[in-house]
């Protein structure tokens, strides 16, 4: 089977609930094969918080600033913030906001990053009453924020679950998926990144914090995401985690 363009139609905002919206946007290569791209939106106060952009898009720009001026860019993890330069150059007014690492990633792989502040466990100045947000510790370097939108009761994570589809991925590419353990329907981190884990204890307390906030939807960056079910799913999906266990 042929690789589809996977989430059509892309460059355009998908409600998912109050105030909240994601964007699919075009593949990009990663290990060889093309990853899917997802950015979510959610507007406060009038601002808008856009996590994980995608490529630019000017029809996308245009829904956009039919919602409210851009007041955030986050950069959530130390692989996900190749567009944020650029996104920045367009709104330079823009508070950007990037998890510890992707600094010096960025540098190492010689591409623009503008001035930021590193993110941690406190949502920004201006959000907490809509945004919690929780630096998920433990990993040799892929430091990732997960952050959960209150009104909408939806958690929005990006690589520490994947749930790729095996019909929109071709059946070769699916058998590597089922192998890295990112196959649909038990989607859930790489196996690589389960594998270099520091601390899995670490890891352990923030998604058991998480669960405990009970989402009925969780974003995924790459593959189906959750629309009901949300705090099952994550059970399910961080069992490597032993998240049952009292330790």
């Amino acid at each position: 089977m042929a690789e589809q363009t996977l989430y059509d139609p892309l460059n355009t905002l998908k409600p998912v609930g109050p105030e909240i919206w994601i964007a699919d946007g075009p593949p990009v290569p990663f290990y060889g094969i093309g990853f899917p791209t997802r950015m979510t939106v959610v507007r406060i106060n009038g601002r808008l918080w856009v996590h994980s952009p995608i490529a630019l898009d000017e029809g996308l720009l245009n829904e956009l600033a039919d919602l409210g001026p851009i007041g955030w860019l986050i950069a959530p993890n130390p692989i996900h913030y190749v567009s944020v330069h650029l996104w920045h150059e367009r709104f330079p007014q823009a508070q950007v906001l990037a998890a510890p690492g992707v600094k010096e990633r960025a540098a190492k792989y010689n591409i623009p990053f503008p001035k930021h502040d590193v993110m941690g466990d406190d949502a920004p100045t201006g959000t907490e009453d809509v945004l919690r947000q929780r630096l998920v510790k433990g990993h040799r370097f892929l430091h990732e924020v997960v952050f959960y939108h209150i009104p909408s009761k939806t958690l929005i994570l990006t690589d520490l679950i994947e749930n790729f589809e095996a019909e929109k991925v071709g059946r070769f590419k699916a058998i590597l998926m089922r192998l890295a353990g990112i196959l649909d329907p038990d989607g859930k981190a790489p196996a690589d990144m389960r594998g270099t884990f520091k601390s899995k204890a670490k890891a352990r307390k923030v998604i058991r914090e998480v669960i405990s906030w009970a989402p009925e939807k969780v974003i995924l960056s790459h593959g189906r995401w959750y629309d009901h079910n949300g705090t099952a799913e994550l059970k399910r999906a961080f069992r490597w985690l032993r998240i049952e266990n009292g330790k």
